[in-house]
């Protein structure tokens, strides 16, 4: 008969079945925390999969390097640090989920880690529009006798009425702010979970009243929706005069890092903190879940930055003049 470490406990939880068919009241804490895979004997599929996924994962920095120096060489100097953000998304998210794959115990300040980096790169996106037009002088002179439709989401799709808002630097200014804001805010909340999670009060499956990640996660969650909202605005202006630099797929590549690293991951561990994955031994379901959000992330984040290379692999040459025609739909209807 196969033997389980198991750590009983007073309050009942799950029956588990052994093999002469008796049934235990247990519930599977190895160690009170999930086991890295160099603590556990992997079979051939994990042997393969975790080599596979670490390959992955070591290429995605490799060609997001390669693609550095290419920007180093050929970019101008007022895009090379914003087009270098965003470029590295992907990479950073695959690299970060290699290391909470192998060392489960730092899944949490890895996906902090990618969580800031991202924040970031919000902020950075909105600049590299900007800085495709020629700057802020550029965009205000080309954006002068036009207005921005502010009717777009994640904030205000539905609100069809409202008002078409003059470009000015004010205006500008409060655009960039409002992606800064969550630049900043999110590295700052990080720091208090880490700080809170020292002192033993922070725990994302507390989801009580009294825990302090029921209150941190949601404020986060309206700063990112926040920050969205101008980069959306901005790209739905520029969507038309940038479309020769291809802003549209690259915008798509920026919202699809989005999902995956934030909504996806979220979905996951809801998922598991919930029993809706279950436990598969050495690993509880809440440790399962953050494994599986690492493993596919890695193989997400490996596609992205070969197709972000692509997209941003180019000669960098100043736009033409604005056309008549171009962004005639976002003009205010008499």
């Amino acid at each position: 008969m196969s033997l389980l470490r198991f750590t009983f406990t007073k309050k009942k939880k799950k029956i588990y079945q052994n093999d002469d068919n008796d049934y235990f009241w247990l519930r599977f804490v190895p160690n009170k925390r999930a086991r890295s895979p160099l603590e556990t004997e992997l079979d051939i599929f994990g042997i393969i999969l975790y080599s596979a996924l670490t390959f992955m994962a070591a290429v995605s920095m490799l060609v997001y390097l390669e693609e550095c120096v290419y920007i180093y060489k050929h970019v101008p100097n007022n895009k090379k640090s914003v087009i270098i953000w965003v470029n590295g998304a992907a990479p950073v998210i695959a690299t970060m989920s290699c290391l909470g794959m192998w060392i489960p115990r730092a899944t949490m300040f890895t996906d902090m880690t990618s969580a800031c980096y991202f924040a970031v790169v919000v902020f950075k996106f909105l600049i590299l529009m900007v800085e495709e037009v020629g700057g802020d002088e550029a965009f205000l002179r080309r954006a002068g006798k036009h207005k921005l439709k502010i009717s777009t989401g994640p904030c205000c799709c539905c609100c069809l009425c409202l008002p078409f808002v003059a470009i000015t630097r004010r205006t500008l200014f409060l655009l960039k702010l409002g992606s800064f804001q969550f630049a900043v805010l999110k590295i700052v909340f990080t720091i208090l979970s880490i700080v809170l999670y020292t002192n033993g009060t922070f725990d994302l499956s507390d989801l009580s009243i009294y825990g302090a990640a029921i209150w941190i996660n949601p404020f986060v969650g309206i700063l990112t929706i926040i920050a969205l909202w101008p980069v959306a605005i901005m790209f739905m202006h520029l969507r038309v005069t940038l479309r020769s630099i291809k802003i549209i797929p690259k915008y798509a590549m920026y919202q699809l890092v989005l999902v995956l690293s934030q909504l996806q991951t979220a979905i996951i561990n809801i998922l598991a903190l919930n029993g809706t994955i279950a436990c598969s031994p050495p690993f509880s379901a809440p440790a399962r879940g953050y494994m599986m959000s690492q493993q596919l992330l890695i193989l997400e984040m490996f596609i992205i930055t070969l197709v972000t290379r692509l997209l941003y692999r180019r000669q960098y040459d100043p736009l033409p003049q604005e056309e008549e025609s171009d962004n005639t739909s976002l003009k205010p209807s008499d």
